[in-house]
């Protein structure tokens, strides 16, 4: 009985360990806030790899319209059940950079649910003329500009808040108070 209990530890474990979810390594993450539409986005990892500068990030579905608008491309262009697609939690992308730090193109594009299981993938590995990488240029406030900053071991400047709003030279008027005798 033990022994069984211990292989079942174990197993768990080990399940446990090679998630997807779980995979990177926690120092490197970084919290890149939501963007436009109110997705939450975070940096996984970065850095060089066989000499080309690459990042991983990841999309939590934190505003329903958009996440809606991904399931149901997703059972449309992909033929995936309502109930597969409507499991989609986060997608993944992988970006690499040009050497100049110009360019980027997304090397892959993964959705998964919320245990971490891969609903749908496309690896842009330029086996078919559908998964050909394509570059385009890199905007330094993007998710894939903030994780080229991170690849090449800067931190993005962080982003100017709006200057506080002037008050007039005018003061109140003092509220009237009356006093009792």
């Amino acid at each position: 009985m033990k022994k069984v209990l211990v292989c079942a530890l174990v197993l768990a474990a080990a399940l446990f360990a090679s998630s997807p979810a779980l995979a990177w390594d926690p120092a490197k993450q970084k919290n890149l806030g939501q963007d436009h539409v109110k997705m939450q986005w975070y940096l996984l990892d970065y850095g060089k790899k066989d000499g080309v500068l690459f990042a991983v990030a990841r999309k939590y579905y934190t505003n329903t319209s958009v996440k809606q608008q991904t399931v149901d491309l997703l059972m449309s262009k992909y033929s995936l059940s309502p109930e597969v697609a409507g499991s989609l939690y986060f997608t993944e992308y992988g970006y690499e950079y040009t050497p100049d730090g110009k360019q980027f193109a997304v090397t892959y594009l993964k959705h998964f649910d919320m245990l971490g299981n891969e609903i749908y993938g496309t690896v842009f590995d330029g086996s078919a003329e559908a998964t050909k990488k394509v570059f385009a240029a890199v905007d330094p406030k993007s998710t894939p500009g903030k994780g080229l900053a991170y690849a090449r071991g800067k931190a993005p400047a962080p982003e100017k808040k709006a200057p506080a709003k002037k008050v007039s030279g005018k003061k109140a008027p003092a509220k009237k108070v009356k006093v009792k005798k």
